[in-house]
């Protein structure tokens, strides 16, 4: 397989870097102090097709497959994690799901608005006492009429408080019981539909996370994604493409702490020499190199499969799982080249160091990645 960036590629590369030095990267260490989620970025990320990468032409989206994708969310993330996180989310899950799984004219309704990020998506799987167990969901949703009556909470949900749109996978049937849950979608401003709490995060603060609170949210039966009790299923395929984003994620994040720690080791003297001639640092740099290549091929293996309609389960957790131990690794390595300079604000690293860690939790952490990785070998 050749994974040489392709002409479509190479633009996006440059395209982000241009738009990053000019609205991004001045802005990071402010956003990140103050918790800032900065909606008017998304808008303009929009504008350059990047907030509907995925989506067919014909909903008003780039049209691109998932070597593309992976290229946008990876250069994003060498500039600043928080914002390569929410342009991940939106793309991948929300707008992934419907995607995936809408009628023709929920596609119709929702694409176009998703991907021009005239609204941000969010979306909710994860319950205060279902992390891992999401079979265990307590969220409920019973059917009245023509309308279905949604009550519970869901919490860790990037955009809980922001997003204009949610999908929302809630109980339908028995606890425990893969076809028990089905999948909604819930628009902002919905009577019983609001944001609760959001998290004071270690990284990733750009990015918004909260609860999504749901107090006998009505909504029409339309909004049903599928079928009834197809919810679950649903959301295992959408995290196999959602764990090739936290992939890509993770490797821009290593790549970015892996640049500015080289830039540095070439610049910072000791002994009247750079630091990187010496051995001690040199090795370091090697090992992150050869793992950041390592992590980006498993990821580009992913994303291709996954563009030629194959079967990924297996392929995104492995990429999940390795390039986000890689990005922690790296980001680690980086700040102890940079010594106590890594410790400080005033240098990139301190802050791929914290928004790291995200990497291998969210979208299932590393021990659920082997677990996955694990049950598809020995099938």
């Amino acid at each position: 397989m050749n994974f040489e960036p392709t002409e479509t590629q190479r633009q996006i590369t440059q395209v982000i870097r241009d738009f990053g030095k000019i609205h991004i990267q001045p802005y990071v260490l402010e956003w990140d102090e103050n918790q800032t989620f900065p909606a008017p970025l998304f808008k303009q990320l929009g504008e350059l097709g990047l907030m509907g990468v995925l989506v067919p032409e014909q909903y008003g989206g780039s049209g691109l497959g998932y070597l593309e994708y992976v290229t946008v969310i990876s250069e994003i993330a060498k500039i600043c994690g928080a914002i390569g996180l929410s342009v991940a989310a939106h793309n991948s899950l929300c707008t992934g799901h419907i995607l995936q799984f809408g009628s023709e004219e929920q596609k119709q309704r929702y694409l176009p608005k998703l991907a021009s990020a005239e609204w941000i998506g969010a979306w909710g799987l994860t319950e205060p006492n279902t992390g891992s167990d999401a079979m265990n969901m307590k969220c409920v949703a019973h059917k009245d009429g023509d309308e279905w009556v949604i009550n519970g909470t869901k919490c860790w949900i990037t955009h809980g408080k922001s997003g204009d749109v949610a999908v929302v996978i809630a109980r339908t049937g028995n606890v425990r019981d893969s076809h028990g849950m089905s999948a909604f979608v819930v628009e902002r401003g919905t009577p019983g539909f609001s944001g609760g709490k959001k998290e004071n995060k270690l990284g990733m603060r750009a990015s918004e996370t909260a609860e999504m609170i749901f107090d006998n949210c009505r909504i029409p039966a339309a909004n049903m994604l599928g079928n009834e009790g197809e919810g679950f299923i649903q959301s295992m395929k959408v995290l196999d493409g959602g764990r090739i984003s936290i992939a890509a994620l993770s490797l821009g994040i290593a790549k970015g702490a892996y640049e500015a720690a080289l830039k540095y080791a070439q610049e910072r003297h000791q002994f009247d020499k750079p630091i990187a001639s010496f051995q001690g640092i040199s090795f370091k740099l090697a090992d992150m190199a050869t793992e950041i290549m390592a992590a980006e091929l498993l990821t580009m293996q992913a994303a291709d499969t996954k563009t030629r309609g194959g079967v990924v389960t297996q392929q995104a957790a492995m990429a999940k799982y390795y390039a986000s131990e890689v990005a922690v690794k790296t980001a680690n390595e980086a700040v102890q080249i940079f010594g106590g300079y890594g410790y400080t604000k005033d240098f990139p690293v301190e802050k791929f160091y914290r928004d790291s860690k995200l990497c291998t939790i969210g979208e299932g952490t590393s021990e659920i990645q082997k677990l996955v990785i694990a049950r598809e070998a020995l099938k």
